[in-house]
Parts: structure tokens; C-alpha cells; sequence
């Protein structure tokens, strides 16, 4: 169907380190993340959660996605803008909050992107974009609360 999109993965638990999941501390969190053509993702879950700290957890793959889809669609704007952007990096922050039930939810996500265009007249423009991107973004329109915005610009 036009205009709809369908994604596929195969998460696959890589942790039963010999007697499943006979007690909380008896397992491992390790898993791998497999898109087929694709590099394979290892992931665990956050370290205060018994996760091992080397692999990728789900609270940051979330801040990436949300972090990556805005600067994709930002560089999109800027190129149709006319602006040349020759350099973006974020350096993305999120909170997450842990509610009574043990359970949690993301409250807060700030993107704080450092962008380098080649003409600093058109801050003024590219920093306007950077709400045009977020009101286009799948992931932040996926969201139920809004991403802040704090950019930098250099030339």
C-alpha cells in the first residue's frame, strides 16, 4: 500500500545461561538484533537492570532513532533550503522515570545538535528547520510527549 511502510526484525534472547529463567538473577539479558542484509545488533538490557554495560540496550537504540530520524530529516530541509551543512553531530540526552509498578516511561528527550553551515547568514533559517524536522519526524511523532531542541551553529 502507498504511504505505508513495514519494518521486520528477529529478536533472538541469547542469555539462558543453563537453567532458563529459573530465577531473576539466573539469566543473562543478552540478545541480538538480526535485519535481514544488515549487521547484527548485540543488545542487553541497561546495566541497573542486570544488563551488560558493553552491549547496546533499548534505551539508547530509542534516543538514536529519535536523535538519527531528526538529523535525516533536518539535512533534508537544509538541501532543499539551499543551506550547505558540512558537518552535524548530537550529543542526544534522555530521561527515563521509573514508576512505582516497576515499570518506566521516557519524559524527557533533548537533541543537541552542533551544525556547521557553510553560510552563517542563514542561521536564522537553519535553526527554524530544525522545528520543521521534528514536526516531520516519524519517531518524534510517534512520541507522547515533545523533543527540545537546543542547537549550535558554526560556519
Amino acid at each position: 500500500m502507498k504511504g505505508q511502510h513495514h519494518y521486520n526484525l528477529t529478536i533472538k534472547w541469547t542469555g539462558n545461561a543453563g537453567s532458563g529463567t529459573s530465577g531473576y538473577r539466573n539469566y543473562e539479558r543478552s540478545h541480538t538484533i538480526a535485519i535481514d542484509g544488515k549487521s547484527d545488533i548485540k543488545g542487553s538490557s541497561d546495566p541497573n537492570f542486570r544488563g551488560d554495560k558493553a552491549k547496546h540496550n533499548p534505551e539508547e537504540l530509542f534516543l538514536a532513532s529519535i536523535s538519527s530520524c531528526h538529523m535525516l530529516w533536518y539535512l533534508h530541509l537544509c538541501a532543499e533550503a539551499g543551506i550547505i551543512v558540512t558537518d552535524y553531530s548530537d550529543s542526544a540526552e534522555a530521561i527515563m522515570t521509573e514508576t512505582p509498578d516497576g515499570g518506566g516511561k521516557f519524559t524527557e528527550v533533548t537533541l543537541n545538535p552542533i551544525v556547521t553551515i557553510s553560510d552563517i547568514s542563514k542561521k536564522d533559517l537553519a535553526e527554524q528547520l530544525h522545528y520543521k524536522a521534528n514536526k516531520l519526524c516519524f519517531i518524534a511523532n510517534s512520541l507522547n510527549f515533545q523533543v527540545q531542541h537546543k542547537p549550535l551553529f558554526k560556519s
